[in-house]
């Protein structure tokens, strides 16, 4: 013979709501005021609980109506469940910063990284002290490094992402010509043949020898000549202030306050020479898996990547209670 499990009961979580109300009560018309609902439904709840459990529950008793031992035994019961639901159907509560503990894993290029790290130590000393970070280089392919828990931020130029990736654009920026002190370049308007000219270096993780710079001069009937082709900003820069180089740097638009991402050149002593030909904006944003959108402490990770890209020198006078409001 064979068995056949039946399905398990589907349980009605209004119905535990209307059993609290009921044993508090101890009046239908007063239990069907608490939760909004005619007396004629609370009436047909109670006669369905009645079935349910096999026991009268409430009965009269003159004017008014009674528990049963067996209601009186639910009653502690029945609230305890009822502020359990409560609590697993509320908005999550707002985090402290103070409490938080554990290591957040960003993927961002080394110059973003760079530029991250003082602000993001800076704040988590003040806010979060218990917080540590991993800051990874771009060697995952984020969508899938997002999803699995890899890294909990891609930070940079996302230029693509899984559909369910969620992205927020944090700055627009733009490439500027970064020299040694006393280059030729210094010496006199730099034009395109000038810049041209010159010897470059070019940074790519794939290797790469050209990029937009190459498409504007090209319009220009001028063709740059590439030297050298580094998979890394930082080491870039430190080439072109010991060279003769010229290395592209991203900056803030004239006008706005500083970007972070310059200030490892000007470190290097480096000249920021303005392109004189139109070139795409640089857009650095950052990327996380949906599933982190409402956690609190993923939430204040935003914020600080956002507090400390968008207006790093504000970062410091921002408060706690700025960090972990809504976004």
């Amino acid at each position: 013979m064979m068995l056949v499990n039946s399905p398990d009961p589907v349980v009605d979580a209004n119905l535990a709501i209307a059993l609290d109300a009921l044993l508090a009560e101890h009046s239908v018309t007063r239990a069907a005021a608490r939760l909004h609902t005619s007396p004629a439904a609370m009436s047909r709840t109670l006669a369905r609980l009645r079935r349910i459990l096999q026991d009268p529950l409430l009965v009269r008793a003159g004017q008014t109506m009674v528990p049963t031992p067996r209601a009186q035994a639910l009653r502690e019961e029945a609230a305890t469940v009822v502020r359990s639901l409560s609590a697993l159907l509320s908005p999550g509560a707002s985090v402290d910063p103070a409490r938080l503990s554990g290591t957040f894993t960003l993927q961002a290029a080394d110059l973003v990284g760079a530029a991250l790290a003082p602000g993001l130590l800076h704040l988590a000393q003040r806010e979060a002290p218990g917080v540590s970070f991993r800051i990874r280089a771009e060697e995952l392919e984020a969508g899938p490094a997002l999803r699995d828990g890899r890294i909990d931020l891609e930070i940079g130029s996302i230029d693509h992402a899984d559909p369910e990736t969620q992205i927020e654009e944090l700055v627009s920026l733009r490439m500027v010509a970064a020299v040694r002190p006393g280059h030729p370049l210094t010496e006199g308007p730099l034009t395109p043949a000038r810049l041209a000219a010159a010897p470059h270096v070019a940074v790519s993780r794939r290797g790469r020898f050209s990029g937009p710079l190459d498409t504007a001069l090209a319009e220009q009937n001028l063709h740059r000549r590439v030297s050298v082709v580094l998979p890394s900003h930082l080491a870039a820069m430190t080439l072109a202030a010991r060279s003769d180089i010229v290395c592209l740097v991203p900056a803030a638009p004239p006008g706005a306050a500083p970007s972070p991402l310059t200030h490892d050149a000007g470190a290097l002593g480096l000249h920021l020479l303005d392109i004189p030909l139109a070139l795409p904006p640089l857009t650095i944003g950052m990327a996380w898996h949906p599933r982190h959108t409402a956690d609190g402490a993923h939430r204040w990770l935003r914020d600080a990547v956002r507090r400390t890209l968008r207006t790093p020198t504000a970062a410091s006078e921002t408060t706690v209670a700025d960090a972990i409001g809504p976004e």
